[in-house]
């Protein structure tokens, strides 16, 4: 195994764990920011206020991805697997 394959992998590797997470985390990050706006035109301070909210929408956007995240992730593990004798060998 060369370097040069390693760090193929991990490239790889790393691009697919950013297209999984990316969904979910702007999903946070824009329910949150406009929860946070909302807390400070009220100035209401409660941490649940914001949990609560981006919790219900991270679960209904696993609802919404989810299938294309499990096709992304099987995807990336057969061509890893199919791929393991050239990378030995």
């Amino acid at each position: 195994m060369t370097p040069e394959t390693v760090m193929d992998l991990t490239h790889s590797t790393l691009i697919v764990t950013c297209m999984l997470a990316a969904p979910l985390l702007l999903i946070a990050l824009v329910v949150g920011l406009v929860i946070g706006m909302l807390q400070a035109a009220t100035q209401i301070n409660e941490q649940t206020l914001s949990f609560i909210p981006k919790l219900l929408f991270i679960v209904l956007a696993l609802f919404a991805v989810g299938p294309w995240m499990l096709k992304t992730l099987v995807d990336f593990t057969h061509d890893l697997y199919t791929n393991i004798p050239t990378v030995i060998g």
